[in-house]
């Protein structure tokens, strides 16, 4: 596989996740294992890139020196045939600054900076915050626009404003407003991915190019063959495509994101391990829906006997 990121036009790739960040049992950051895990999303799953030290990353309970550490592994791991964004976003712009140099440093490809969250600036506050982190690296910035976490969204006139920077080239969309993103793809060069799995066909279908995902950990291949069906025209192969994923693009946010996306690469396998306070461990019930909507989806995840002691796969009853 070859190394993406050289089409202006898709400048991560077509098919990203925001990886979750595997811990040891004990919760300690699993520095293996988040390499382990970048290689088989990149080598089994055929990403392009991956988001690193995002929500989905816990972000918010992880330390700075962890999320270099773990950056660093996934860059070493994949590196040489994926991009690697590095989350940086917080809702201090001087810490955002600190995270965004580090990752430079470390030898990530871009930044992924959220909206400040919680403080709910004036939309002034958010350009300027953008265009801050923007002019602290020499970094390609993909801005995330997710009001519903942050609790403000970034308006059209302050998105295209913020295009107006010559390193700010992309924005994960999870906004839900496909209207307004269209009027910001008609008005600007952003790349947009989305940002929620379940609108990802409607994002294409406007001017999108691809996919920031979580159920990709598990789906990636058939996410990667709707985006390329809907480019080659091919619209009822990427219709039904999004159809049978819908179960998974949905099921595995009926609790939050993390909890369900680390389940199911237990239940797989894979490094995940356990979730950090306050998050709390899928339980018997979510675990059994969970399996139900990737079987919907043409996935079987776990076996009889896991399901008997999934204790041993720290998920709680």
């Amino acid at each position: 596989m070859t190394r993406t990121g050289s089409d202006p036009g898709r400048p991560f790739g077509r098919l990203l996740s925001a990886m979750v960040t595997p811990f040891r049992a004990d919760g300690s950051l699993d520095v293996d294992g988040a390499a382990r895990l970048a290689a088989h999303l990149v080598d089994d799953q055929e990403h392009d890139g991956l988001v690193v030290n995002g929500t989905t990353g816990e972000s918010a309970t992880t330390s700075d020196a962890e999320k270099d550490q773990v950056l660093r592994a996934v860059i070493e791991a994949v590196g040489d045939r994926a991009t690697v964004i590095a989350g940086v976003g917080t809702n201090d712009t001087h810490h955002t600054i600190e995270l965004a140099r580090a990752a430079e440093k470390a030898g990530a490809d871009g930044l992924l900076v959220v909206t400040p969250y919680y403080n709910k600036p004036p939309q002034a506050g958010i350009l300027q915050h953008f265009r801050s982190i923007a002019d602290a690296s020499a970094l390609p910035v993909m801005v995330y626009d997710i009001p519903g976490r942050t609790g403000v969204a970034i308006e059209t006139e302050t998105m295209c404003r913020i295009a107006e920077h010559e390193r700010v080239v992309a924005v994960k969309d999870a906004k839900g407003d496909l209207g307004e993103s269209a009027w910001v793809i008609k008005r600007t060069d952003l790349a947009y991915y989305s940002g929620e799995d379940k609108l990802t066909l409607p994002l294409l279908s406007v001017g999108a190019v691809g996919v920031v995902g979580v159920p990709t950990h598990v789906f990636g291949l058939e996410t990667k063959r709707m985006i390329l069906a809907h480019e080659k025209g091919d619209v009822a192969r990427a219709r039904a495509l999004h159809l049978q994923l819908l179960p998974a693009f949905c099921g595995f946010f009926r609790t939050q994101g993390v909890i369900l996306t680390k389940a199911a690469l237990t239940l797989l396998g894979l490094p995940a391990g356990p979730v950090r306070p306050p998050l709390v461990p899928a339980n018997a019930a979510e675990l059994g829906r969970l399996r139900e909507d990737c079987a919907e989806a043409g996935r079987t995840i776990g076996t009889a006997d896991q399901m008997a002691h999934h204790n041993d796969l720290g998920v709680a009853l």
